[in-house]
């Protein structure tokens, strides 16, 4: 009993060591420029600082070109995103950037946020970024109604909306009471990497998703959804949902994929890019 007790102990000290050192889920900028060279592409990595914290983005593309803004899930980072912006198809119509959600990546890690104020952080280096050309959002999973905030603040900044198995229901989103005893105990340490700012802010949009209902009617851009038919972690109801409350938008275009899970930005990346060249 004596051993395992120490076995035990000395696992557990492991752990939380562990724990607070692995599953990031990020890659150096050094690094990342390092592959997109070997693919033939520029690759810029930019951190802004607003107010006392910082917004990390990279970017390719030409800076005269439209641009598309990628946001990823949660957890994630901008790397999501990298093999779009590799695309030579891509490239020849828009400079795209990909940002590090707050918490996430080099966006002031761990240091998780409700969507209000993700929105106000990531809105001034979205400004800083226009170049007089039309401007695009692009989000997955919790980058999707990241992307509805952002477009219900200026409704006139945005040209189109891409929404990839978005979550914006309320009706969707089960209590799960077990995530704030993981944010608001000791028991938050035992939470690896980035699955640990991910939880509360999982926990945070359970209250957020309601507030998210009054950006809707404020959307007057082209939207589209991409959906799939299998996702059980955001399911498929939420694409007509959406669809159903974007009242004012120019155009809404639905595309649901009868094979695809959750996972369709790396899953159906044919398809995806298919969408994102109707946008201009």
């Amino acid at each position: 009993m004596k051993i395992s007790f120490r076995v035990f102990a000395v696992f557990l000290i492991l752990w939380l060591i562990m724990a607070q050192s692995c599953m990031k889920m990020r890659i150096s900028d050094s690094r990342a420029k390092e592959n997109f060279k070997k693919a033939g592409v520029v690759l810029t990595t930019v951190t802004v600082p607003v107010g006392n914290r910082h917004i990390h983005y990279a970017k390719t593309g030409n800076d005269t070109f439209p641009t598309i803004v990628f946001v990823h899930g949660s957890p994630g980072e901008w790397g999501a995103f990298a093999q779009y912006m590799e695309d030579k198809d891509l490239l020849a119509k828009f400079r795209m950037i990909s940002i590090d959600r707050p918490g996430f990546g080099y966006s002031d890690y761990g240091n998780a946020e409700h969507m209000d104020k993700q929105a106000a952080l990531i809105e001034p280096v979205l400004k800083q970024l226009q170049n007089g050309k039309p401007m695009y959002l692009a989000g997955h999973s919790l980058g999707g109604p990241m992307i509805v905030w952002l477009a219900g603040d200026n409704p006139a900044m945005y040209d189109g909306l891409v929404l990839l198995a978005a979550s914006v229901d309320p009706a969707e989103e089960k209590t799960e009471g077990w995530r704030g005893v993981l944010d608001n105990t000791p028991l938050q340490f035992f939470v690896p990497g980035a699955l640990r700012p991910s939880n509360t802010e999982l926990k945070y949009f359970k209250k957020d998703v309601y507030a998210l209902q009054q950006k809707f009617p404020l959307i007057k851009c082209k939207v589209f959804i991409v959906h799939g038919m299998k996702d059980t972690f955001v399911p498929v109801g939420n694409a007509a949902y959406a669809e159903k409350k974007l009242i004012n938008a120019a155009s809404v275009e639905t595309t649901l994929i009868p094979d695809a899970n959750h996972f369709i930005p790396w899953m159906k990346y044919d398809v995806i890019k298919k969408v994102l060249l109707k946008l201009y």
